[in-house]
């Protein structure tokens, strides 16, 4: 049977690769145990295909299975096309008009950790770590990736330390939130967005390892099948039930040339107030929407806080695209005119404020914004995103029309509330926000889901200090906008 491969989407260049990760459960979150023999492309469709560049001046490269068997080939439609089709091995089509530049490059090995029991894998910026359980309920022995010893995890206070017994090495919230691996499993972390500089790229055939001369292919890929023709990324509904879950999806960032850049910090908030880019005067460009989410066509309809029935929208809830990579719809400082921009913040490890572990572990993250309102409590370089229980500022609409449950403090809303309550207590805030979002969001499932992604993908982290650069829109903020 042919199938067009959604080539309408494969235009708009922000189609989703995501691994088939299992549920939550004891034992953790696996990725899929691929057999590469070089570098490849993966097309996740009504199964995941192993597409190999041509050799030896061919037009065409083998296609395999997971497990590696050949099942087909992939012919280009010309020697310098990215596009071609698969074919099976009695020539029947299978897909046409695939694009490859447009999937995940994977490479040839996946690690295989050295496991001799079941284990914690703790990953960050000081390496990946094999913990495993406490023999005398404290402490536990730690060893990388080679099963040689490093150093001891203390489960009461959820620190690595040294060899020494006194060196700490990291510290994390808890080592629980963590994948579980058993002898003979592999692991991949979510690959990191491709960034470009330019809107365009010229992609041939063959995957070339990724440097800073050549940022390599736009490692996305279609979590869409012909089963299915959705092409929206997950939401934060159906995002990793654990921040440190494996795989995911890249995504091409294509920078803006001569755009706005800086640096600055992020806050957070959800008024229910209609955002001032979607009122006439101020070009009527953004939706707004009723309590349920309906669309309000009248751009002159009054705003939930004047008590009017014109709010946000509920699409525009924070949207989960990988570990390191998500997007988000924010207020910009009032007078500069970024209507319907978008910008690309990408946190530094830092916060405005203090320096906790909570703000290191979102060191490299990519969180892009698109601006739908404007603040004129907003400073330069500042950025309110717009979260669920983020808080509400000057306006609260939200009280009379959504009913929802308590929206936390009116500046810094839930996690404010946590900061409070656990004394600055940073290994208690992640807990705490995820309780009071599955509280005051009880009856909106949706909006709960939206309030978690600042416990969950932003690490329970507040004020978080970035450099941004303005960006062409994702597809998936822009039809949300």
């Amino acid at each position: 049977m042919k199938h067009a491969f959604l080539k309408a989407l494969l235009a708009a260049g922000a189609i989703l690769f995501t691994w088939n990760c299992s549920d939550e459960s004891s034992t953790g979150p696996k990725a899929p145990d691929y057999i590469v023999t070089s570098e490849a492309w993966i097309l996740s469709a009504d199964q995941d295909y192993v597409i190999y560049p041509p050799a030896n001046g061919e037009n065409f490269g083998i296609v395999t299975n997971a497990q590696g068997d050949q099942i087909g080939i992939f012919t280009f439609n010309s020697a310098n096309s990215p596009i071609g089709t698969i074919t099976d091995l009695t020539g029947q089509i299978l897909y046409d008009a695939v694009d490859v530049g447009s999937l995940t490059v994977v490479q040839q090995n996946t690690p295989v950790y050295a496991i001799t029991g079941s284990v914690w894998l703790l990953n960050d910026d000081s390496g990946d770590y094999l913990v495993y359980p406490p023999a005398d309920g404290i402490t536990g022995v730690v060893t990388d990736a080679n099963a040689n010893p490093v150093g001891y995890f203390n489960f009461t206070t959820n620190t690595l330390v040294a060899l020494d017994g006194v060196t700490e090495i990291t510290s994390v919230d808890n080592i629980t939130d963590f994948p579980v691996l058993n002898p003979g499993d592999k692991f991949t972390k979510a690959p990191d967005p491709v960034i470009v500089e330019s809107s365009s790229s010229e992609i041939g055939p063959g995957p070339e390892p990724a440097s800073s001369d050549n940022p390599g292919p736009a490692l996305s890929s279609s979590s869409a099948t012909p089963k299915s023709s959705s092409s929206k990324p997950k939401s934060s509904s159906s995002a990793p039930k654990s921040s440190s879950s494996s795989g995911g999806s890249s995504y091409q960032i294509k920078y803006v040339n001569g755009g706005k850049s800086g640096s600055g910090y992020a806050t957070r908030y959800w008024d229910c107030c209609k955002p001032h880019c979607a009122w006439p005067e101020h070009g009527g460009s953004a939706s707004t929407c009723d309590a349920k989410g309906n669309k309000i066509g009248d751009k002159s309809a009054s705003s939930m806080c004047d008590g009017g029935n014109a709010g946000i929208c509920r699409s525009q809830f924070p949207i989960i695209i990988n570990d390191t990579l998500a997007f988000a719809f924010a207020a910009t400082p009032g007078g500069e005119n970024n209507c319907g921009k978008c910008f690309d913040l990408v946190f530094d490890g830092g916060c405005k404020y203090d320096a906790t572990s909570l703000h290191k572990k979102m060191k490299g993250k990519h969180l892009i914004v698109m601006s739908n309102n404007v603040g004129y409590d907003v400073a330069g370089g500042q950025f309110d995103v717009m979260i669920p229980g983020g808080g509400y500022g000057i306006f609260n609409g939200c009280s009379q029309k959504m009913g929802w449950g308590s929206q936390g403090s009116q500046y810094g809303g839930l996690l404010d509330e946590c900061e409070k309550e656990t004394n600055y207590s940073y290994s208690k805030y992640k807990s705490c926000l995820t309780e009071k979002c599955n509280k005051s969001f009880s009856s909106d499932p949706e909006a709960k889901e939206g309030c978690l992604f600042l416990a969950t993908w932003m690490n329970a982290a507040g004020n978080l200090t970035h450099n941004y650069r303005e960006v062409e829109c994702p597809q998936e903020l822009k039809q949300r906008y």
